[in-house]
């Protein structure tokens, strides 16, 4: 790990959690508000009940614009002002939501906060790529998301609580409360990890330049979509949650629970998958989990017709924990695999492998929530043929000889 200019070295003891914490503020800003959305669709006037599934996939489009933004930033003025940038955003973003009058301005809101988490949600890549590459950086991201998935895991029961005690508009003061402490303990406690030698110049011809190299690398690109893919169904997951459960399967205040245990079936296996790439690489760890999530979702799409569309609550739920198993190790794995080229230029490169994953996954998500009939036919079916988009994206991308692992 590099050295801070004062001397000083933060231990991967408290740089995992720290990493962890900024990376967490998107799941806190999405999971914790799955239980409030009928409440927020009800008081700020939703047209359809479809339609409070854009409060969720407003953040994500906001997100998938302001990663552009913030890579080319810390190239220039290093990681940490970048991520202060995006902190203050975003909790900008949340004083808006917490006064929001109209489901109009609470969607602008909402895609505020977007922009503002895409500065530690990309820039934290970045520091990582500055201080790790290959199996060694697949291995401590996997090991950060297994406790940033902590966060999922536990928002919903959050938000839950905080609806019943306060109000939906009490989330949004949480979500600023969050967003100061990691503010703090990164300014305090984190060095700096990309020293003025190796700042960039901030200026469109040579952002265009940069990201001009990375489309030309087939490696970066290929991966990069395969993430886009892996994300769809998940993205339109995350925004019909509350309606699959609470509405089709009827789970009422459980609801959290569900949510909660295929979260922490991610992050256990991106634990896992944090010691096996170091010994099978992250090439065919990918490869396989994406085939799984294909070959079990076509089995289950079929599977659902005996049940006109709504399998019984507990075999839905084993359908999505073997799906959710997959997907651990998949997005630390093809995040690491589209950055091992890009190290000369990992703020641009982060910037542009996060900001176009986003912007393929967040319209293709919006498009399969926005078609939830109250059946699990076209959640299963997405995560069947984006799986298989998956292993398409991945093989075009492995015929670049770069891709070593």
């Amino acid at each position: 790990m590099s050295r801070a200019r004062t001397g000083r070295v933060l231990r991967p003891a408290e740089f995992v959690p720290l990493v962890a914490l900024l990376m967490s503020l998107v799941a806190l800003a999405i999971d914790a508000m799955l239980p409030a959305l009928p409440a927020i669709g009800r008081d700020l006037g939703a047209p359809h009940p479809n339609d409070v599934q854009f409060v969720v996939t407003a953040l994500f489009l906001g997100l998938g614009f302001g990663q552009i933004l913030y890579g080319p930033l810390s190239d220039h003025t290093g990681r940490k002002p970048a991520i202060y940038a995006g902190l203050a955003v975003f909790m900008a973003g949340c004083l808006v939501s917490i006064f929001a009058p109209t489901f109009e301005v609470m969607i602008a809101a909402r895609v505020l906060q977007g922009i503002g988490v895409a500065g530690p949600r990309i820039v934290v890549m970045a520091l990582i790529r500055d201080l790790y590459g290959g199996p060694r950086m697949a291995r401590l991201m996997s090991f950060a998301m297994a406790v940033f998935i902590l966060v999922p895991a536990v928002a919903p029961a959050l938000g839950q609580g905080i609806l019943w005690l306060s109000g939906w508009r009490a989330i949004f003061v949480t979500f600023f409360a969050a967003a100061a402490v990691a503010f703090a303990w990164f300014a305090l406690r984190q060095p700096e990890t990309l020293p003025a030698a190796r700042r960039r110049p901030f200026s469109l011809r040579a952002v265009g330049g940069a990201v001009r190299e990375i489309l030309g690398i087939r490696a970066a690109v290929g991966y990069t979509l395969a993430t886009g893919f892996a994300f769809s169904p998940f993205v339109a997951y995350l925004s019909s949650a509350q309606q699959i459960f609470q509405e089709a399967y009827r789970t009422g205040a459980l609801f959290p629970l569900y949510f909660g245990m295929l979260a922490l079936a991610i992050g256990g296996a991106a634990l896992v998958n944090g010691r096996l790439v170091m010994k099978h690489g992250m090439r065919r760890i990918s490869n396989a989990a994406a085939g799984c999530i294909t070959l079990v979702s076509l089995v289950a799409w079929a599977g659902a017709f005996a049940f006109d569309g709504l399998p019984p609550l507990w075999l839905f739920m084993s359908y999505l924990m073997a799906v959710f198993l997959c997907i651990g190790p998949i997005f630390g794995n093809l995040n690491a695999l589209a950055m091992e080229p890009l190290g000369h230029i990992a703020g641009v490169g982060a910037a542009v492998v996060a900001s176009l994953s986003t912007l393929i996954s967040v319209p293709l998500g919006a498009l399969i929530g926005q078609s939830f009939d109250g059946t699990m036919y076209v959640q299963i079916g997405a995560f069947a043929v984006f799986g298989a988009g998956m292993l398409a994206a991945m093989r075009w991308a492995e015929g670049d000889g770069r891709v070593r692992r």
